[in-house]
Order: structure tokens, then C-alpha cells, then sequence
């Protein structure tokens, strides 16, 4: 706030305001509940309370000045008392807990304010109030009353009847009271409004106008029909179960708790993410996402949870803003919604909701069988080559990609459930490219990104084409983050760049190591073996049937292997080899270029007994001088003091 600034001072005076209610209730407890000065008190009794605007609206009679002793029940109402409209603040009505037929004393500095087209009076400024409770028949009804929570009705008042609109359609204002609609636990898949006749006179197309009318605490009675553009899982410490809503939390990859989210958009243009159940397995996502994404959803039974902004959640409004500007003109609020009104050019929005469902009660209603809403935005796929051309920071992108190596990065300072992963992937517009562009690219998988367990399943069974939806890229990196969403099958709608991007033009080639090679990447690797370093080397058999390293020698016969894993003898296994060499390499001819080289023999018992008696004495002068093809390896560091690269040899999917 700008110092000396009008919203400054006014921030003091509610400071001020609120320090002097809550000074006056904690003066009237201790001084026995009820001030002894009566001078200027205004007595009312409550005939009917509704909520509107978010104040509580009481529609009551005056009494005349009567003993603190009278009961509310024999309180003698004269039917020449005026009646009375007084009104309560959200927080004034909560700490009354006012029901019709309660006595309220309300004291001053309260208002009166005389409506010029109105025969009823308005009290206003009612913060210093307070109900009486002179019988023990009276405390004990209020404690009976305290257990259950009493529903008030709420007057919806929309923002085209408050400005008076043209196009104000007058059947849309109707009490809540006919319009109350019952939440159950679960997500329903249709927001038919013959299902639910009472529905379509409770439903808004503002998510700003009900946060405004219904507030922090939720609303119930009414709808917000949105369009859902994006479906996704966020991830969830296990200390936020309490937030679960009652859910059963699904446990995912490497313990980590996920939630079914979705990024919905009203008809003004603004959007919030719902927080809704979590989901019985991750790969339950890709359904979602090809049933719900860009079709109409009624929201009800929402409650506020967070009203963040662009600095405090960078991820999410990366993702709004690769939906921004909308493709069709968005109404504006306070304006005429003619064609001529509605505006594109509007900038993007600098805060988002986070809602979720009230406590046990979800109603997410999503009309599958409705059309495509034409506010949705399908993600526009792109080639890679064009994705790292691209200008700019913390930009979404989707595409389409073929994975051909995965590593985990292992550092053991981060708990494994913390790790990357990073996925080594191409496309055809990489693959054609011949200068300045990587033909293999990596892709960072933070712990944040929930991977369903198909796509696990599928990477580590071979190469896979994989869709990446609304990844991240800046900095040169593409980087999937949380919202972003992997893949196998094609999505239902997606704008592509050009023909098809998934074909391969021929069989995959890697950059050749040469000055431009950076660390944790990949690259093709030929030149000449100058040297050895023998105290690296080492071999081991391993069973050809699971790959167990660790072989045994059979308990019945002591000449034969066995594994433990298969529980079976091991006749031909396969001798593993790491050999650590140095390399001239002419694209390189500066540096030391040191390769891990793995082999792998699969050899009989005899021939393995063998070749493990030669590499006892294995003459280290038999490599040296031997030219090395086109080897896969993966990068692992590139430092310039000294001058060395040091290599790891792979094996593609």
C-alpha cells in the first residue's frame, strides 16, 4: 500500500475497527454478558433472516425497553411497532448465531437509514450486538441449537440485475430457498438441467461473482458452470491426508500421495483449479482427460481454499497463460454483453482461486454428452525442433516424441522419492536437422510430475512414443513439472504443427561427440584406445534368465552356479565386463575422453571358467591402438581444468 494512501488508512481504521468489537465482546463476558448501560440500545426480535450480498439481512420487530430478565418467549410484541431491516455482517452473524424469535440488543453507534422508496427503516453498523440469554430454559435451547447448524436462505443477486443490463433475463433471480440443490459423494456426470429441475435457475457463469456473494466458506445452493480446460494430478505430502476430504489418498510412485485436479475457465475469461478426490490409480488421468477436457461443468459445494497470485505459484499461471488470450471474446463484468462489448484483447489474469469440495460432499457435475465448448483450448503440438527455437521463459509446450534412453539422476544427498528422471527423446524434425540443433534432447522429470504407471511399465519394457502435454520449457530445458501429463495414447483434440510428427524418418542417430557436447547428454563416440586404467576393471556372471549379479556355487554340486532369484541352476551365463579406457578422439583432440565400456558375453560354464583364468593375465598391450566404432554413450561430466569428458557406455531401448 502506498504510505500515506487512502487504502492505508483504511486498512488502520478496519484494524481498529475489528481491536474495538473484539475489546467490547470480551468486556461483555467478563461483566456478565450484558452492559449495564442501556442508553441508546436498540432492542429487536428477529421475525426472518436471509443472507444477500454476503450480509445477513433480519427482518425484525422493535421492543420496547424491557427488563434483561424477560425471556424471548414472553417478549410482548405490539403490532404498532415499526418492523424493522437490520443487517449483519458476516462475522456479526456468526458470533450470534441468530434464529428467528431471538431478542438481539444492539447497541450504539448503530444507524438508521431511511430509504427513499422504502416504508422500512435499515439498521446499519450493528457490530456491537448481542443476543439475550436471561433463562436457563433459553441456554439450554441455544446449546440444542448449536448442534445443528441452521440453513439460511440466500437471495442470489446477479451483477446484471445490480447494474441493470439489457440483457438482464429476469427468471435467472429467484430465492435459493427453491433453489437448493443436495450434494452427494461423488462426481456426477451430467449437469442436465431436466434432471435438475431447480438447477438451471441456480446456476452462475461468474466463479468471481460467487466467491464474492457466497465467500470463503463455500456455497451450496448455487452452481458455477464452467468449461474444463485442463485435467491433471497434483502430488500431495503424506501430512496433507487431513486434506483428503475423507478420500481414500492414493499412494503413487515412490510414496507420494495424488489428487485428481481440474483447471476450469467461466465465460468472463477466469479461471481456478479444483481440488477434487483422489484417484483409485494414476492411469485412471488418461480417461479423465479424454471424457472431461473442454466439456461444460457445474460446480457446487466448492470452498475457497487458497486465493493466489502470479509470484506465489509460477506453475500454474504458466499453464493459464498458455490458454490466454482466449480464443473467443469473453464477457466483461459491468458491460452489456453485446458482440460489440465482449473484448479479446484483455490482459491475463493476475490471480486464480483453489477450490475443493466441502468436507465429504463432492458435485462436479460434467455433461459428457454436450459438445465441445468452443472456449476450449486444446494444446497445441508442436515439433521439437521448433519448441527449442522458440523465444522465452516458463512457456508450456506439447509434443509428440520418441523415448530412447532413460537414467535416473543418483544423487545421494536427495531422497530417491526426490530424484529426476531424465528422458532421452527425438522426433522427426529432430532427426532431419543437420547443424545447431541436438537431434536427441533431454527432457528433466521432477518429483512433482506424477507418472502413471503404464508409462512406467511401458519405458521399461523398450522405446515407446510418448505425448508430453503442457511440459515446460525455458532456459534451454524442457523440463515436465507438476500439471504436466504423460501420454501414450494421442488426445482427442489437439492442435497439430504441420503433418505428423510421431513418424520417424529412418533409424535414430545421435550427435557425434564434439566441442559443443555438454554434460547429461548423449552422443555417438568413435577413436582410437591410447590407454587402460586396470585398477577399474572388473567382470562378473550373471544369469542369463533375470540378470542376477550375484551367483552362487550350487550347494549339490560345486561346479555349477546358481541363482538364487530363479532358484534354478545356471548353465550359460553371461559375463558382464567394465573396462574404463582412454580414447583420441579427433572431434575432440584436446581432451582426455574417458568411456566406461560395458560388455556383456553369453558363454557356456567352461568357456565362462576359462575367460575368467585369462582376464587374470590379460595383457592390457592387446587393446591399445584398437579403433572404437560408433559407441552410444551418456555424458557424465565436461570440465575444461583439465581438459577431460568423461563417457558412459549405454544401450538405447
Amino acid at each position: 500500500l502506498s504510505r500515506g494512501g487512502l487504502a492505508e488508512r483504511l486498512c488502520r481504521l478496519q484494524n481498529r475497527e475489528r481491536s474495538a468489537i473484539s475489546f467490547w465482546r470480551h468486556q461483555c463476558i467478563s461483566d456478565d454478558k450484558i452492559p449495564s448501560d442501556k442508553s441508546g440500545v436498540l432492542i429487536v426480535k428477529i421475525l426472518e433472516i436471509f443472507e444477500e450480498c454476503t450480509v445477513q439481512v433480519a427482518i425484525c420487530q422493535q421492543l420496547e425497553q424491557s427488563p434483561a430478565t424477560l425471556s424471548p418467549e414472553d417478549a410482548v410484541i405490539n403490532a404498532e411497532e415499526p418492523i424493522l431491516k437490520v443487517l449483519f455482517t458476516r462475522e456479526t452473524a456468526a458470533h450470534l448465531k441468530s434464529r428467528p424469535q431471538d431478542v438481539i440488543h444492539i447497541y450504539p453507534p448503530w444507524q438508521k437509514l431511511l430509504l427513499q422508496n422504502g416504508d422500512v427503516p435499515v439498521i446499519m453498523n450493528t457490530y456491537f450486538s448481542q443476543k439475550v440469554l436471561p433463562s436457563e430454559h433459553s441456554e439450554a435451547r441455544e446449546k440444542t441449537y448449536g448442534l445443528t447448524k441452521m440453513l439460511i436462505r440466500k437471495n442470489i443477486i446477479s451483477l446484471a440485475q445490480t447494474f441493470r443490463l439489457d440483457d438482464l433475463d429476469d427468471e435467472l433471480h429467484q430465492e435459493s430457498s427453491d433453489n437448493q440443490v443436495a450434494c452427494a459423494p461423488q462426481i456426477h456426470n451430467n449437469c442436465d438441467s431436466k434432471q435438475h429441475p431447480s438447477a438451471l435457475s441456480a446456476v452462475n457463469d461468474s466463479l468471481l461473482e460467487m466467491v464474492e456473494s457466497q465467500g470463503a466458506v463455500g456455497w451450496r445452493e448455487v452452481q458455477v458452470r464452467v468449461v474444463i480446460q485442463r485435467v491433471y494430478c497434483l502430488p500431495a505430502k503424506e501430512a496433507c491426508r487431513s486434506h483428503m476430504q475423507g478420500n481414500k489418498p492414493l499412494l503413487s510412485n515412490e510414496g507420494m500421495f495424488c489428487r485428481l485436479c481440474l483447471l476450469v475457465q467461466d465465460a468472463y475469461g477466469m479461471f481456478s483449479e479444483v481440488q477434487l478426490q483422489s484417484l483409485s490409480s494414476t492411469d485412471d488421468i488418461e480417461q479423465y482427460c479424454r471424457r472431461w477436457e473442454g466439456k461444460f461443468c457445474c460446480l457446487a459445494g466448492m470452498k475457497i481454499l487458497q486465493r493466489t497470485t502470479r509470484g506465489r505459484a509460477l506453475g500454474l499461471f504458466s499453464l493459464i497463460d498458455s490458454l490466454w488470450p482466449p480464443v473467443l471474446p469473453v464477457k466483461v463484468p459491468g458491460q452489456s454483453q453485446d458482440s460489440e462489448m465482449m473484448r479479446t484483447n484483455l490482459p491475463p489474469p493476475s490471480f486464480c482461486y483453489i477450490l475443493a469440495v466441502q468436507s465429504g460432499e463432492i458435485h462436479v457435475e460434467v455433461d459428457e454428452e454436450e459438445q465441445i465448448s468452443n472456449l476450449y483450448q486444446p494444446p497445441a503440438v508442436h515439433g521439437l525442433k521448433e519448441i527449442l527455437r522458440s523465444d522465452g521463459c516458463n512457456k508450456r509446450c506439447s509434443f509428440w516424441a520418441q523415448v530412447l534412453y532413460l537414467r535416473l539422476q543418483t544423487k545421494h544427498s536427495v531422497p530417491i522419492d526426490q530424484r529426476e528422471i531424465l528422458l532421452f527423446v527425438t522426433d522427426s524434425t529432430l532427426q532431419t536437422v543437420v547443424h545447431g540443433i541436438p537431434k536427441v534432447v533431454a527432457v528433466s522429470v521432477t518429483a512433482s510430475c506424477v507418472l502413471s504407471t503404464e508409462i512406467m511399465e511401458a519405458l521399461s519394457v523398450g522405446s515407446r512414443l510418448v505425448f508430453f502435454k503442457d511440459a515446460l520449457w525455458g532456459s534451454g530445458r524442457i523440463i515436465c513439472v507438476e500439471r504436466t501429463i504423460l501420454l501414450l495414447q494421442k488426445p482427442l483434440l489437439c492442435w497439430a504443427a504441420g503433418a505428423d510428427l510421431s513418424e520417424l524418418p529412418g533409424p535414430v542417430r545421435l550427435d557425434e561427440l564434439d566441442s559443443t557436447t555438454r554434460a547429461n547428454s548423449v552422443c555417438a563416440l568413435r577413436g582410437t584406445v591410447v590407454g587402460v586404467n586396470e585398477s577399474t576393471a572388473f567382470s562378473w556372471p550373471t544369469c542369463d534368465r533375470c540378470g542376477n549379479g550375484k551367483l552362487e556355487l550350487c550347494p549339490q554340486d560345486r561346479e555349477l552356479l546358481y541363482c538364487n532369484q530363479c532358484s534354478e541352476v545356471v548353465t550359460t551365463p553371461v559375463l558382464k565386463m567394465q573396462l574404463e579406457v582412454f580414447l583420441s578422439c579427433p572431434s575432440r583432440s584436446q581432451s582426455t575422453v574417458k568411456v566406461k565400456v560395458w560388455h556383456e558375453i553369453s558363454l557356456g560354464l567352461f568357456v565362462l571358467l576359462t575367460m575368467l583364468l585369462f582376464l587374470q593375465t590379460y595383457e592390457v598391450q592387446s587393446v591399445l591402438g584398437k579403433e572404437v566404432g560408433l559407441l552410444n554413450c551418456y555424458v557424465h561430466s565436461v570440465t575444461s581444468h583439465p581438459n577431460c569428458v568423461a563417457l558412459e557406455e549405454i544401450v538405447l531401448l
